[in-house]
């Protein structure tokens, strides 16, 4: 390295990767029941599946929502602000939403999320604060503990949510086992990019079996 300080400068960075890897990888012993029964509300869905979040938990939310339809679940991003502004008008009684806060307590999630579930719609929340408000709103409520060395200063929601997208891209993973949908598929829907330029396909996903499980609690 020319000097000590970009030698300090690369350290830095690296330590920091690795306080988000590790806080990834944290996530895998924390996958349990809930996870099943959030895939299989999801695979037993009729309606349409919506995805929200405010702020950098908004933006996870919207890539889940893309990586879902990707790979053969149809999902949209709702932001929440939006939704208490009249959009939650295109929720209905046979949809899911999966409401993401690491906090818990974004006012403009909880409150949408108490209202579609006012009109019959099952909540999967994503979060790190088992006492907040929206764990105890939600049908299903995802605990994901904190892995504080990978926020900076607790504050900043950068390990996290990469933490919960990775949760996130294994339901979408195991979603697209399920239902066996074929990288036809993916490719015919995906026609853009390296991706529509493939001649050749992978193999088929192998099949996985999801339990019908009870939808609440």
């Amino acid at each position: 390295m020319s000097t000590p300080q970009a030698h300090a400068v690369v350290e830095a960075a690296r330590s920091f990767i690795t306080a988000e890897g590790s806080a990834v990888l944290d996530i895998a012993e924390q996958v349990d029941e809930s996870f099943v029964k959030t895939a299989s509300l999801i695979l037993n869905c009729t309606g349409k599946v919506v995805v929200t979040g405010a702020g950098t938990s908004g933006f996870i939310a919207r890539r889940a929502a893309h990586l879902l339809s990707v790979s053969g679940t149809p999902a949209f991003f709702l932001n929440p602000t939006d939704g208490l502004h009249g959009s939650m008008g295109a929720l209905r009684a046979d949809d899911v939403m999966i409401a993401l806060s690491k906090g818990g307590n974004s006012a403009e999630v909880n409150d949408l999320v108490e209202r579609v579930q006012g009109e019959g719609v099952d909540v999967v929340a994503l979060t790190s604060t088992p006492g907040s408000r929206l764990a105890q709103l939600a049908d299903i409520p995802i605990l994901l503990r904190p892995f504080p060395a990978a926020d900076p200063g607790g504050l900043i929601a950068m390990g996290s949510t990469l933490a919960h997208s990775a949760w996130l891209d294994a339901l979408a993973l195991v979603l697209m086992r399920a239902r066996q949908y074929s990288w036809t598929k993916v490719h015919y829907t995906h026609p853009g990019g390296a991706v529509g330029r493939l001649a050749k396909l992978p193999e088929p996903v192998e099949p996985l079996d999801i339990p019908n499980l009870t939808t609440a609690g």
